[in-house]
């Protein structure tokens, strides 16, 4: 009775750990290609860029080889060998020899001050400003604001303790007259955090003399002492349009601003660095949301496991045989034994 009980409780339990086991290697084997499957989305974008980095006549020279070393297969540039799988070479066209090119990007630009009788009340900065007019001309007005030589009239700009003003006079560009570019802000009291915070109200396009672009924005401020950051501030969908057409009727629909690296600071300017910005970034980015998700995975499978070695069921009643355990007879077993006769 105890060598049965004990072998029938091994079974079980043996049975329940290989069953666990074959779930455990299923759902691990699921999540390992659902993390496979969500990494490779989520470098398709690298990929393109890649392809885009290495591309036409976008190639690189270690600084001790040779210029007139012939450019051959076996010398390309190893990114070649691992994009090949996903078409680079269907746009790559041959090159006789490798060059190394000089970059033809600027450095990053200086703020533009703005001064209001006699004093500096704002700092303005962006990698790249670029306004589009009915998808067709496009304007990088970056060097005509921030550039060594630029051409920007910031004379409308105002200043109080309350309202700020940026004017940004740009004139005549390409077929527009009379561009100018401003952005209204100010600087309210809130009686909830005992703070002033300063916000971005609108941003306004005036182009050939009469006409007027009108963008709300939405969700920019900061606190009165700080400056505000933002990688983009736009009225593009990709860029979470941060600013928006005051309406769709009038011509404000017709017009895209985008600002790159934009960082601003009116109110509180002590000298022409900026304060301590505030950023616009969130906290639930791709990369923190995709860890969230594979972490939370991780701990549903540990704690079905946990659960289901837990339960694991034992036997609560034995039955043992009371009657005499009757074994057949054989027909060998019935004839008399020779050496008794």
């Amino acid at each position: 009775g105890c060598a049965f009980r004990a072998d029938y409780e091994a079974n079980l339990i043996s049975g329940s750990l290989v069953r666990l086991s074959q779930w455990l290697n299923t759902s691990f084997s699921c999540f390992f290609l659902c993390y496979c499957v969500c990494l490779s989305l989520c470098l398709c974008p690298s990929i393109k860029c890649l392809r885009s980095w290495t591309g036409d006549g976008e190639h690189f020279e270690s600084p001790s080889a040779s210029h007139e070393e012939s450019y051959s297969p076996a010398a390309e540039n190893p990114l070649r060998r691992i994009l090949q799988p996903f078409g680079w070479h269907l746009h790559a066209q041959p090159r006789t020899k490798r060059k190394l090119l000089q970059s033809t990007s600027s450095g990053p630009y200086s703020p533009l001050t703005v001064a209001y009788n006699g004093k500096i009340c704002i700092l303005f900065k962006a990698k790249r400003l670029a306004i589009r007019y009915r998808n067709n001309t496009f304007l990088d007005l970056t060097e005509r604001v921030f550039g060594s030589n630029a051409q920007v009239d910031t004379k409308g700009s105002v200043c109080t303790k309350e309202k700020a003003t940026l004017s940004l006079h740009l004139g005549d560009v390409e077929d527009i007259r009379g561009l100018v570019i401003r952005l209204q802000m100010s600087n309210t009291y809130y009686e909830s955090v005992s703070q002033n915070w300063f916000t971005l109200d609108s941003v306004h396009i005036h182009y050939n003399w009469t006409h007027e672009a009108t963008f709300n924005a939405t969700e920019v401020y900061a606190p009165a002492t700080y400056s505000y950051h933002c990688q983009h501030v736009s009225s593009l969908q990709k860029y979470d349009t941060l600013l928006v057409p005051s309406s769709h009727t009038d011509s404000s629909a017709n017009w895209h601003i985008t600002f790159t690296d934009f960082q601003i600071q009116a109110f509180n300017v002590q000298s022409t660095k900026f304060a301590s910005a505030s950023d616009c970034a969130t906290f639930f980015t791709p990369a923190i949301l995709m860890g969230l998700i594979t972490s939370l995975i991780l701990l549903l499978v540990l704690a079905y496991a946990l659960h289901m070695v837990v339960h694991l069921k034992h036997i609560d009643r034995y039955e043992e045989h009371k009657t005499t355990v009757y074994f057949p007879r054989t027909p060998d077993a019935e004839l008399p034994d020779k050496n008794s006769v």
